[in-house]
């Protein structure tokens, strides 16, 4: 059967969290397996406010993917509900667009993205084509780069930001499986305020024909699922999780990034300070990024903690409140006090974000597990492609605080035990997932990126309730195929 003859795989846009999650891991997975797909009810869980229907990062994303694999698409425009993506050929023979401004040498790929919004997220367009990317090459020789450039979005709601990519998912997927990215900011673009484009860059090397990803010696340390036999805990130092006990867990440092109105950077710093050495005493704080954001409607903070090679993220992006109490322009109380005033008001936003991103580090971190929320969803693709077992979890058990508030106050040091609890148990209490729906642990998202690799990659596998994750170790072959 041809791929013109093959059936599309039929997709259900209402499925688990129903954004566009769902349509960017399934045209991503499309691309790379060159399998057709049929999505109906396109971001059909957000109508409301933000609306049903293709946007235009996912439209900007699908464009290059059909332009790459030359494929037949029905429905790709803004506001579609339904949509059909037809690829023809696989990443190793991608011919990179012109239309979108790419050229082609010996040795480097370079592609140039436009997206139609500058409030269009670039990084959530990188997502939606770095797997395909991933696996691009025509050669089985390292020497071969891709260089890609984005422009729109940088910090837009509802998206992963550069930091967060930068800071985050970045270092953790070369940890895990040695994918090393450069990335360049040139400049931001906000959805929040006046309509501004950003631009980003990414440089890195595909793997090669015949190549799979798989662990390296530190990610399958820290998220290598290996499954114990009934000796292998004798001696303590086996969770029984498929993770080593060993891995270092106790948060050296926070590091903070703030790209906030000038007026506003003193007063954060200081209640940054304060927040977060009441919730982590101890605990190094680095300024990393201090950044005048121009406005008062753009107001971006990212925290992340480090431990070892871990990372947890957690950001706010928001606007300044107006001042219901603020006097009228012209009156005593105005004229007297519009100093003390404004200051009192920058003080108090400035408090508000921090007790909040602060607290949500806390509770991300108090979960016991070795990624935060959004990574945990974020890594699901690759776990999927990749050859082996692999476990990333992001608490020590489905429903479970993980640590209290007292063991994180004690340095951190209470991380330790909890991962002894995330028991995955013997070979034969391993219990294959039912894939039919969106299934396992963690959030929505998480649950909804497995169910989508499932229908992709049948021949993956996952266990215990999303826990252990069986790739199909993907690779291109010189012929064109996949495997």
């Amino acid at each position: 059967m041809t791929k013109d003859q093959q059936k599309p795989i039929e997709l259900d846009g209402r499925t688990g969290e129903g954004g566009g999650q769902l349509v960017r891991i399934a045209c991503a997975l499309a691309a790379v397996v060159t399998q057709p797909i049929r999505i109906t009810h396109v971001r059909g869980n957000r109508e409301g406010p933000r609306g049903g229907g293709l946007k235009s990062q996912h439209v900007t994303a699908i464009e290059f993917l059909a332009s790459a694999t030359e494929a037949e698409v029905d429905g790709l425009s803004v506001g579609s509900h339904t949509l059909e993506f037809r690829p023809r050929l696989p990443p190793s023979a991608a011919l990179i667009p012109r239309g979108i401004g790419g050229e082609n040498t010996n040795k480097t790929k370079a592609i140039k993205i436009s997206a139609d919004s500058p409030a269009a997220s670039t990084l959530l367009i990188f997502q939606a084509i770095f797997p395909f990317l991933l696996f691009s090459s025509s050669s089985d020789s390292k020497a071969e780069l891709v260089r890609l450039e984005i422009s729109g979005g940088t910090n837009v709601s509802f998206s992963p930001s550069f930091e967060y990519v930068d800071q985050v998912l970045l270092p953790m997927l070369e940890v895990a499986y040695g994918i090393a990215v450069k990335r360049t900011l040139h400049s931001r673009g906000w959805s929040l305020g006046k309509a501004q484009r950003g631009r980003v860059e990414f440089e890195f090397a595909p793997l090669r024909l015949g190549e799979t990803l798989k662990l390296t010696e530190e990610g399958e340390r820290i998220f290598g699922a290996r499954v114990p036999d009934a000796s292998s805990n004798k001696d303590g130092n086996d969770s029984g999780d498929g993770t080593d006990d060993s891995v270092e867990r106790d948060i050296e440092a926070i590091d903070v990034s703030m790209i906030v109105p000038q007026n506003m950077h003193e007063s954060l710093t200081e209640a940054l300070v304060n927040d977060l050495e009441e919730l982590f005493p101890c605990v190094e704080v680095n300024f990393k990024i201090i950044e005048d954001s121009g406005a008062d409607s753009r107001i971006y903070v990212l925290l992340v903690a480090r431990a070892g090679s871990l990372r947890w993220g957690r950001d706010i992006l928001t606007s300044a409140p107006k001042n219901a109490k603020e006097p009228k322009k012209g009156s005593k109380s105005a004229n007297s006090g519009k100093g003390s005033n404004t200051a009192h008001h920058t003080s108090s936003i400035s408090e508000t974000i921090s007790r909040q991103v602060s607290k949500e580090l806390f509770e991300e971190v108090s979960a016991g597990g070795l990624v935060d929320e959004y990574l945990q969803d974020q890594m699901v693709i690759f776990q999927a492609l990749a050859e082996g077992r692999s476990s990333v979890l992001r608490s020590t058990d489905e429903g479970s605080s993980g640590m209290d508030s007292s063991s994180v106050n004690n340095g951190i040091t209470g991380l330790e035990q909890p991962m002894k609890q995330l028991a995955i148990g013997s070979e034969r209490r391993m219990r294959r997932d039912k894939t039919d729906q969106p299934f396992g642990e963690g959030s929505m998202h998480t649950t909804t990126a497995r169910w989508v690799t499932a229908q992709l990659l049948p021949t993956s596998e996952w266990f215990n309730k999303g826990k252990i994750c069986q790739g199909v170790g993907m690779r291109m072959e010189p012929s064109g195929k996949t495997r």
